[in-house]
């Protein structure tokens, strides 16, 4: 039994005023009451907040683990471990591995290694398609049956819009949702940076914004068509956000995530960083009116999550000439503390729990999971501490992460997660913020 005192409470919805004394016994929130009004029962280990947010814990709706096949990158135990320590309760492990997660025994895997880390929890995203390939369905109902969370084909969109039609009907009628990576291939092949001033000074081959714009035109036609849902994956460009913005506005059942890095990095980092691979990734990132044009999507409630897309790969692979270089930004550990430190930075654009609201009760209804993503009485006691004062800088040598390469390689960031909780157990505490809590 754990007594949380002194905490600065946000329920997924709401952040309540004054401070707030929370109860977890048996992995659930067992009481909520404004702080000193009650004392809890005899042995409960009491950890002291200090004015900190106490939030539902945080879920990262797109991660890649790596796991099976590529654990030199990352594996399930270290991405799990590294979810933990950026804040996230829950991390959603894409099935883009080796041999791709598209049956129900891949799924289980992913999921009993997961609960071996004893960290974040980890949830498998299953494939659309057989090996990613794009001819014929996988087998959703056993991977749904077996705990798959979402359906995807990530790194590759899905190939056909007959295929994607068909996968929308089946995961309604399963109640789930698929993700789809936009991406026109045909434009992107390849492609190393935004097709614009980067790509014209530098002669690397520009990636169009039509290239996601197509895409995303084709799954709002097919949401519309199935009244199924389709989640729209990171998004990076001023049009794609004007198109899922309307669509909304028009009744369709489509939802979508942004980046940390396509929220606060833009196409001239690459020429100013004298090109190094470190903010090579795809989709690239785009132009600072694209950039703009993702907060304003934050703010009006257009984008539903901030999913990292952690990208880890081995330093053999990462630390070459930016055209050899793998495309991909490893951020598990850092990111909630890039959006908040860019927040800060733009003036608090909008309330913060518009933006709690992102790392918790967005990710969990697009994943369905009504258990997820809020804290109430009777609810799972996953929790993120988060001190929005405490600055800290990054220090990839340092993660979990098997990663070492990331664009924010020694910045001081403000607003970092200081705890996290799965189901009442401590899995992750910063032992330098100067809370006292064991991680059990």
């Amino acid at each position: 039994m754990k007594w949380l005192v002194n905490g600065r409470l946000f329920d997924g919805e709401l952040l309540r005023e004054g401070l707030c004394d929370l109860v977890i016994d048996k992995g659930r929130v067992a009481k909520i009451a404004p702080a000193g009004r009650f004392v809890p029962p005899e042995g409960a280990t009491r950890i002291d907040l200090d004015d900190r947010i106490l939030a539902p814990g945080f879920i990262d709706l797109h991660a890649h683990l790596r796991d099976p096949g590529q654990e030199w990158r990352e594996d399930i135990i270290s991405g799990s471990r590294a979810a933990a320590a950026g804040g996230f309760a829950t991390v959603v492990a894409m099935p883009n591995t080796d041999p791709p997660v598209d049956r129900s025994s891949l799924v289980r895997y992913v999921l009993e290694r997961g609960q071996s880390a004893g960290a974040a929890r980890v949830l498998p995203a299953g494939s659309v398609t057989k090996g990613r390939r794009g001819q014929e369905l996988a087998e959703m109902w056993f991977m749904a049956n077996e705990g798959a969370a979402i359906f995807t084909d990530d790194g590759l969109p899905v190939s056909t819009a007959h295929l994607l039609r068909t996968a929308l009907l089946y995961a309604d009628d399963l109640g789930m949702a698929i993700m789809e990576h936009p991406e026109e291939l045909s434009l992107t092949k390849d492609a190393q940076v935004n097709d614009g001033p980067c790509a014209a000074r530098s002669g690397l081959k520009g990636a169009p914004k039509a290239a996601e714009l197509i895409a995303v035109e084709r799954g709002i036609a097919l949401a519309k068509d199935t009244s199924a849902h389709l989640h729209l994956t990171h998004l990076s460009a001023e049009e794609s956000l004007e198109a899922v913005r309307r669509a909304k506005e028009d009744g369709i059942n489509i939802t979508c995530d942004v980046t940390p890095h396509h929220l606060t990095l833009d196409e001239s980092l690459v020429e100013k960083s004298g090109y190094s691979a470190a903010y090579k990734v795809n989709p690239p990132l785009r132009s600072g009116r694209d950039l703009e044009a993702l907060w304003e999507g934050l703010a009006d409630g257009t984008v539903d999550a901030i999913a990292t897309d952690h990208a880890p790969y081995h330093l053999d692979e990462k630390d070459l000439p930016f055209q050899e270089a793998a495309s991909g930004i490893a951020s598990l550990e850092c990111a909630v503390a890039v959006v908040f430190d860019a927040w800060f930075k733009r003036g608090k654009p909008f309330g913060i729990e518009r933006l709690l609201q992102l790392f918790t009760a967005g990710p969990a209804s697009v994943l369905r999971k009504s258990d997820l993503g809020r804290i109430e009485e009777g609810s799972v006691a996953d929790i993120t501490v988060l001190d929005i004062g405490r600055e800290r800088r990054v220090e990839a040598k340092r993660w979990e992460s098997k990663a070492r390469i990331t664009p924010w390689e020694g910045s001081v960031l403000c607003g970092w997660p200081v705890m996290t909780m799965r189901e009442g157990k401590v899995i992750w505490v910063d032992g330098d913020s100067g809370l006292h809590a064991e991680r059990d």
